[in-house]
């Protein structure tokens, strides 16, 4: 069983300076930048929660285009998530996420000009492809430049930034609701053209990766970008060296890196993998995507009525989300990753299995009790996902990566997340058809049972490690 003890016992690195560092403001900034292109992931994918009721009528689609519409985002960002790390290797971590947002640009134009169900899916693909580079490439950066005393808080702002993007896009189907059928789904999507320019001049005015760096041989940039992004000065000589150290193992490996990946991992790196791709599963396996897109679906089950009902219970969920997360944010360096993880999974199976039985009683029939109790049971569930799996399952797998795999495997790790969310989300109103929406639920409750089990067997604690001291853990 992996345990927290190792950890306990190795030293934090700032401990290894004397006294408590400063925390470093630069480091912070830059991963704000670069994680903040992720806000645009969480608006595009939720947006059409809410606009899909109004697409449906406007452009008369049935139940099966709806369905594909709102959850082929998944499946075609798959492309982009399998090249970000190939193209981030080769182009920079910056460069490849100045790309994601001029795709994520064109996309949200082609949207809000889309006349058919047709031409709706091709814009789709546009601003799938810009999300998967995002997706992958913006938590790298976060952990790459991060100290190891904050790493933890700064990695989990491309999740923050994920749910402030969902909780835009619930506002913006609230807010445009009333304006004229043709026009308000449009406005919607129009309203994501403008942010991607800002955010890719941002990007640019923020430093590359030093690990980035270091790979190709430009160890003074990457000095100087550690020293800027470190809590001390001989942090930033430490992480230099360790970093200089990995790359030269690195370059006495015959072995390429999807070889070393997937044909013929070394046992550390199998049970990273294993690791990687198990909480990747987990995370959307639980269903964490169903409620994002269906959740108008799920209340109106619930006993809700009217769409404007509907559409104020989805906010006041996404102000949850988004709200919990900053729980993950402040303890992840305080209390670890572990502990957060196993709380998270028992309060989601409790909740989910509370959203099922309350879909069970009454099913169809409008009540107001029994919406409030679907509301408040749904806001738990997303508060116990925000608290640890949706945060840490992406920082968690990109912290434990070996350097010259880290791009490469958290890539590997989101297609297995965006492949699990695309068949649960593009499958939901079909089998929910079959087994109801109530059944669906209880699958999603088992799946966070399971999740509990896989954590609390074989993830071992890393917080205050260096990212270059992550193969201790998984070398026994």
């Amino acid at each position: 069983m992996a345990s927290g003890g190792d950890d306990a016992a190795a030293p934090l690195l700032a401990s290894k300076h004397g006294g408590e560092p400063r925390r470093n403001t630069f480091a912070f900034a830059c991963a704000t930048l670069a994680s903040m292109t992720t806000i645009l992931m969480g608006y595009n994918l939720a947006l059409m929660s809410g606009a899909e009721l109004f697409i449906r009528e406007d452009l008369g689609l049935a139940d099966e285009q709806v369905e594909v519409l709102s959850g082929s985002m998944n499946v075609f960002m798959l492309a982009s998530i399998l090249a970000a790390g190939t193209v981030a290797d080769a182009a920079g971590r910056r460069g490849t996420l100045v790309l994601a947002n001029a795709l994520l640009m064109a996309g949200a134009l082609a949207m809000s000009l889309g006349g058919s169900y047709a031409a709706l899916m091709a814009a789709r693909f546009v601003t799938s492809v810009g999300v998967g580079f995002a997706v992958v490439v913006a938590p790298v950066y976060a952990v790459e430049i991060s100290p190891a005393s904050s790493r933890g808080v700064l990695s989990s702002l491309p999740e923050i930034f994920i749910n402030a993007g969902i909780l835009l896009s619930y506002v913006s189907n609230y807010a445009l609701a009333g304006l004229p059928l043709r026009l308000g789904w449009r406005v919607m999507f129009a309203a994501g053209v403008v942010p991607p320019v800002f955010l890719a001049a941002g990007v640019l005015a923020m430093p590359e990766s030093p690990r980035w760096l270091a790979m190709r041989g430009r160890d003074a940039e990457a000095r100087a970008v550690l020293a800027r992004t470190s809590d001390t000065p001989a942090e930033a000589d430490l992480r230099l060296e360790e970093i200089t150290r990995a790359v030269a193992a690195q370059a006495g490996v015959a072995d390429g890196v999807w070889r070393q990946l997937l044909v013929r991992p070394t046992p550390t790196v199998r049970r990273i993998m294993t690791n990687v791709l198990s909480l990747h599963f987990f995370q959307q396996a639980s269903g964490i995507d169903v409620i994002v897109l269906y959740s108008p679906l799920v209340f109106k089950q619930a006993g809700m009525a009217s769409n404007t009902s509907v559409l104020a219970a989805t906010v006041a969920v996404g102000v949850v989300k988004t709200c919990s997360i900053l729980v993950a944010t402040l303890l992840s360096d305080r209390v670890g990753r572990r502990p957060l993880l196993l709380w998270s999974a028992a309060g989601m199976a409790v909740a989910l299995a509370s959203l099922a039985l309350t879909l069970c009683v009454g099913a169809g029939a409008p009540s107001p009790a029994r919406a409030a109790a679907g509301v408040a049971s749904a806001a738990a569930y997303v508060a116990a996902f925000s608290v640890g799996l949706g945060p840490l399952a992406p920082s968690y797998g990109s912290e434990i990566m070996p350097l010259w795999l880290r791009a490469q495997g958290a890539g590997v790790g989101v297609a297995v997340n965006r492949v699990t969310c695309g068949v649960l989300s593009m499958t939901f109103i079909s089998v929910a058809g079959g087994i109801t929406m109530a059944g669906c639920f209880f699958v999603y409750a088992g799946a966070a049972v399971a999740a509990w089990v896989f954590v609390y067997v074989r993830l071992p604690e890393t917080r205050g490690r260096s990212l270059e001291d992550m193969d201790v853990l998984f070398t026994k």
